[in-house]
C-alpha cells in the first residue's frame, strides 16, 4: 500500500467479536498453532477473551484491532491481539499474541496493534516483561516481534495449544518499572 502508516486502535473484546474469533481461526492463521480450533474450543476461547477483558486485576486484556477507515463507520476488525499473565522459567511475566485476518496482512496493522499492547501491559505496572512466542518458522510475526522491539532470548520448545509442542523463538521485552 504506497508506504502510507495505516491507522489502526485495539477496543476490548466484547461478546460481539465470536465472528472476528472464527474468521481468524481460518487454517492458514492457523498453521503455527496447530491448526483450527473446533467450534467448542472456539467458544470457551471467545468466553476466556471476554472474561480477561472484563477483568480489572491485571491480568491481562484482549482486543480486536481495528482499521481507521476514515468513513464515519468506526472501523473495520483486521484481528486480534492481547496480553496475559503466564508463569515463565519460574517468573510472572506477561505473553502476548495476534492474529491479522489475510485481507490485512502485510500493512504494518500487527505490529501497530503490538505496539498498542505494549503500552496497554506497560501502564498496568504489574510485570516486568512481556514475552511473545512465535514459531521459528513463522517469519511474519518472528519479524513483527523484531519491529515492535523485542529481543529475541533464543529458541525454546513452548507447548500450545495443551498438549502441541510447538519450536518457538523466545522474545522478551523490558516494560519498566512495576508497582511492587
Amino acid at each position: 500500500m504506497d508506504g502510507k502508516v495505516i491507522p489502526v486502535r485495539i477496543e476490548p473484546w466484547s461478546e460481539d467479536d465470536l465472528g472476528l474469533l472464527r474468521a481468524a481461526n481460518a487454517p492458514e492463521l492457523m498453521d503455527h498453532l496447530g491448526g483450527p480450533e473446533t467450534e467448542e474450543q472456539l467458544l470457551n476461547r471467545h468466553r476466556r477473551y471476554v472474561d480477561l477483558s472484563a477483568d480489572r486485576t491485571g491480568r491481562g486484556r484482549m482486543f480486536r484491532i481495528v482499521l481507521e477507515t476514515g468513513e464515519g463507520d468506526g472501523g473495520r476488525a483486521a484481528g486480534t491481539v492481547g496480553f496475559w499473565e503466564q508463569t515463565w522459567e519460574d517468573e510472572q511475566v506477561y505473553e502476548t499474541g495476534w492474529s491479522v485476518l489475510p485481507a490485512f496482512q502485510g500493512l504494518g496493522i500487527a505490529t501497530a496493534g503490538t505496539l498498542a499492547v505494549v503500552e496497554a501491559a506497560r501502564a498496568e505496572r504489574k510485570h516486568r516483561f512481556l514475552h511473545a512466542f512465535p514459531s521459528v518458522s513463522n517469519a511474519p510475526s518472528n519479524a513483527v516481534c523484531r519491529k515492535a522491539g523485542f529481543s529475541l532470548v533464543g529458541e525454546c520448545d513452548f507447548e500450545y495449544p495443551p498438549g502441541n509442542l510447538l519450536r518457538s523463538n523466545d522474545w522478551c521485552l523490558d516494560l519498566g518499572p512495576t508497582h511492587g
